[in-house]
């Protein structure tokens, strides 16, 4: 079988996986503080007993734009996002530090700060959790104040909001969509809060993705599929020729 069929195989694969980062891009457009993937794959010469005349195509690792997203007003107490750089740190399911920029956030029946998801947001001393209050209020610094239930009027700080900003090189997307340290960049322990970042109470952060350039790239890719799979069907056709031009020898 002529090799030239592995070669689109090999291509048509790739634009599959490349379209379905796409496609994921463009479903989260709506998805607030979400950052877009990127898709990404290369040419490999395929070397064996003679010289490398073809070549495959390979999967590169596939990285994440953390461009920040437009801030959108929503009037909500509890609605933060982080202005300019950084990450509001969190404890996912597993007990495990991560960081997002997803700063939409709620109060359990316990008094912990979680995001809409569930995730327990991160402090100064680890989750935190809020007595009963009349109003809260939380300041540019992360700085979480709070009018007690009863207190006639006085705001008490109760916490800070945890806001880390690691290097950019050393963060990767986990596949539920948080960030955090690459194995190779893991730290000893917690990650460092950073006194200087900010955050803007009242807002949220919308999804860094252009939703033209996602169907823009969809479609670019559809037809690079097309062509693989009229490379395939060519190679076999010529493979189907040759034998009824050997059975006629």
């Amino acid at each position: 079988m002529d090799k030239a069929l592995y070669i689109g195989m090999s291509g048509a694969k790739q634009n599959m996986l490349a379209q379905r980062v796409h496609a994921n891009n463009l479903a989260n457009v709506s998805t607030t503080g979400f950052k877009k993937d990127f898709a990404q794959a290369r040419s490999m010469p395929v070397f064996g007993e003679t010289y490398p005349t073809r070549a495959y195509a390979m999967t590169e690792r596939p990285g994440t734009d953390l461009a920040a997203g437009a801030l959108m007003e929503t009037g909500r107490d509890l609605d933060v996002a982080v202005d300019g750089d950084g990450w509001l740190a969190i404890q996912n399911g597993q007990g495990e530090e991560v960081f997002t920029r997803t700063g939409s956030l709620q109060i359990d029946v316990n008094g912990l700060l979680r995001l809409e998801s569930g995730e327990m947001v991160l402090g100064n001393g680890g989750p935190i959790a809020l007595p009963p209050f009349e109003s809260i209020d939380i300041g540019a610094d992360g700085t979480l104040s709070i009018v007690p239930a009863g207190g006639g009027g006085q705001l008490v700080e109760v916490d800070r909001l945890k806001l880390v900003n690691p290097p950019a090189d050393a963060l990767e997307k986990g596949l539920d969509g948080f960030m955090r340290r690459k194995p190779d960049q893991a730290l000893a322990g917690p990650e460092p809060a950073d006194a200087t970042l900010r955050v803007a109470s009242g807002f949220l952060e919308s999804s860094n993705v252009n939703a033209v350039e996602e169907m823009i790239a969809n479609l670019q890719l559809s037809r690079q599929y097309e062509m693989q799979v009229k490379v395939m069907s060519t190679a076999n056709e010529n493979s189907q020729a040759t034998a009824r031009l050997l059975q006629n020898l």
